[in-house]
């Protein structure tokens, strides 16, 4: 390990998991850990594990580390280091959460939102190397966007660019932990598309989705949704389908705004793999301004569950 390496601690602070690696600044994860969030204990349940978490990669550790980078869900002021308002994480109104780790680390802390790190990492590291300009989308807990415009992070006037995951595709739709209704997260979030596949089970009795949970709907997730699909299960092969069409539609939407045709999918919901990923490319295509249409590219993101982890890592490294 060459000793001219310079290494940062990455942050992917997710809903449900708290994601911590060490990584160097060529992109190589040295070590890495996870950890519950407890989302339900509130700011100082979550921030407790983050510490615990890095303290805990740091154990045994020798090597000098530049700075921590977070990945964080919601509206984020990269100067101030605060998230604001997180969908999926109860109590956060406003937590300077920068500060607070700077005081127990005695070192910089960068913070951003979660979506436009994964961007980032797919930018330096991931899918979009070679390309100027595309916008991420992870789908996970909730659903983040964030915009790649000219090798260069898009944030807009207070950093809350690129909420793509709050894009409403039906006024009248169901509410979202956001206030609004009928936003594509409540769709392509996980526990709504659980919530839906379960209730939509009840009329589908020969699914094989029954056999793999031994009929406990308590035992549904998305990877058993992808396994039955991928046994030929045709409900959980048209449940995947209806994904595409709903992200379809947004991500028309957004490429009509932005004039951006390449989309990278990341996140754990796109372990749907190409079933999703052709479904969303057809719907989005039809949705589309015909001019923008044959430039629409729906990329499968690289960096898979470590997007978050390498991205928070760049913002130690890199300025976008």
């Amino acid at each position: 390990m060459p000793k001219s390496d310079k290494y940062a601690i990455g942050v992917d602070l997710g809903g449900t998991n708290i994601k911590i690696g060490i990584v160097s600044e060529k992109g190589t994860i040295i070590k890495k850990n996870s950890l519950d969030t407890l989302a339900s204990g509130g700011p100082e349940s979550v921030i407790s594990q983050i510490k615990k978490g890095v303290k805990g990669i740091l154990q045994k550790n020798k090597l000098k580390i530049q700075g921590i980078g977070i990945g964080a869900p919601g509206v984020v002021s990269t100067k101030k280091g605060t998230v604001e308002n997180p969908p999926n994480l109860p109590g956060w109104e406003k937590v300077n959460l920068g500060k607070i780790l700077e005081k127990e680390f005695k070192i910089n802390v960068h913070v951003e939102n979660d979506a436009n790190v994964a961007a980032i990492g797919e930018m330096i590291f991931g899918a979009g190397k070679k390309l100027d300009s595309f916008i991420m989308i992870t789908l996970g807990t909730g659903v983040g966007g964030g915009i790649i415009f000219n090798r260069k992070l898009f944030r807009g006037e207070t950093g809350a660019a690129g909420e793509i995951g709050h894009m409403s595709i039906d006024y009248n739709g169901l509410k979202c932990n956001c206030g609004s209704y009928g936003c594509i997260e409540t769709y392509m979030g996980n526990n709504y598309i659980i919530k839906r596949v379960a209730g939509e089970l009840e009329s589908h009795k020969d699914s094989k989705i029954w056999e793999l949970i031994n009929n406990d709907l308590n035992k549904l997730t998305p990877l058993i949704i992808h396994q039955a699909a991928s046994l030929g299960d045709e409900f959980s092969v048209q449940a995947i389908k209806d994904l595409g069409v709903y992200l379809g539609a947004a991500l028309a939407s957004t490429a009509n705004v932005l004039d951006v045709g390449t989309f990278i999918i990341g996140g754990g919901v796109a372990g749907f793999g190409d079933l999703l990923l052709d479904s969303v490319c057809e719907k989005t295509k039809e949705r589309v301004l015909k001019p923008l249409s044959k430039r629409i590219k729906i990329l499968p993101a690289k960096l898979k569950n470590d997007a978050g982890i390498k991205g928070a890592s760049a913002l130690v490294f890199y300025k976008s």
